[in-house]
């Protein structure tokens, strides 16, 4: 079967991954691929993507409502990335969070339901859950929001599922743990270290380096995303999680013997605020219809390494303009 999608965010990290996966793996699928181009929307990952003949890219705002009522027409599903995502900016400048993450969540699924577009899969974080001291948070979990990312991600949620509800419309929430691996903007940590060191510069660890991640290589995260638009319950709610544990202080020794370079290029930095100790998820849900992840940190971490040293020309342009 042909599937159209319309793609939001599809120019940053993990939307760009899942065009690129979703073309790879529909060789006949057609892509409308919305994004702003603001800070992490990156133009050069748009070129690359427009070679495949099934992508179409829109420069716009899932705000406007009539923009996106348009791109809704003959659409079979909406996987929905776009968001302000980083914590930090979220500290300093919040309100653009709750525009982008809630406001325009809601004009997204209030243009797909009056479509009739068959799946909507809303794409959350495990950072919903905030800090979990002990297990792993499963779907029902309480909500309990850190920082006003977190906040506004958790009312995105909430937004979507109500269309659930409310309106009986087939929408889908997922939320994953951190993800890694090519294309992600450089002031994310692995890629912030990467290049820092490749430019032997030092990088900036937060507090003692306890807080603790799992991490989830970006392609086995599309593949989970692209199972559920056949094979996710609507209404339902998926955890997607590596199992891979492990502190902030043991990934950055892990880059550090990647890179050939000791402890002494750790500059200890004060921590953040709001910063949450320990995020896990249980992702039993989503492995029950048969996903896992298809590769090991150690063997992708080295890749995403690599693909880091190999595209100076894409990353370097990213960090001196908000350097």
């Amino acid at each position: 079967m042909t599937r159209n999608y319309l793609v939001t965010g599809g120019a940053g990290f993990i939307g760009s991954n899942f065009v690129s996966y979703v073309l790879e793996n529909e060789p006949d699928a057609s892509v409308t691929n919305l994004d702003l181009l603001t800070y992490a929307g990156v133009k050069t990952t748009v070129d690359e993507l427009d070679r495949h003949p099934g992508h179409q890219f829109v420069l716009g705002d899932i705000r406007d409502a009539d923009l996106v009522g348009r791109l809704m027409e003959d659409v079979d599903a909406v996987v929905h990335f776009a968001a302000e995502s980083h914590v930090d900016r979220s500290i300093t400048g919040p309100s653009v969070f709750l525009e982008t993450n809630v406001v325009g969540t809601g004009v997204l699924l209030d243009a797909a339901a009056r479509a009739g577009v068959e799946r909507f899969i809303h794409v959350s974080t495990d950072e919903v859950y905030g800090s979990i001291a002990e297990g792993f948070a499963p779907e029902t979990a309480l909500l309990d929001p850190s920082s006003p990312y977190s906040a506004s991600k958790a009312g995105s949620d909430l937004v979507a599922l109500s269309y659930r509800v409310t309106f009986d419309y087939p929408v889908i929430v997922t939320r994953c743990t951190n993800n890694y691996g090519p294309y992600q903007f450089p002031e994310k940590v692995i890629p912030l270290f990467v290049t820092n060191l490749l430019d032997g510069l030092e990088v900036p660890l937060y507090g003692t380096g306890s807080n603790e991640r799992d991490w989830l290589y970006v392609e086995d995260h599309c593949s989970a995303l692209h199972l559920l638009v056949d094979e996710g319950t609507p209404g339902e709610i998926y955890n997607i999680g590596a199992n891979a544990q492990m502190t902030n202080l043991d990934l950055t020794r892990r880059l550090l013997e990647i890179m050939g370079k000791d402890e002494s290029s750790i500059e200890y930095v004060e921590d953040r605020k709001g910063h949450d100790l320990r995020y896990a998820v249980d992702s039993s849900k989503i492995r029950a219809l048969g996903w896992s992840p298809a590769h090991t940190f150690e063997e992708r971490l080295a890749d995403t390494v690599a693909w880091y040293r190999s595209r100076e020309d894409w990353w370097r342009p990213l960090k001196q303009a908000v350097s």
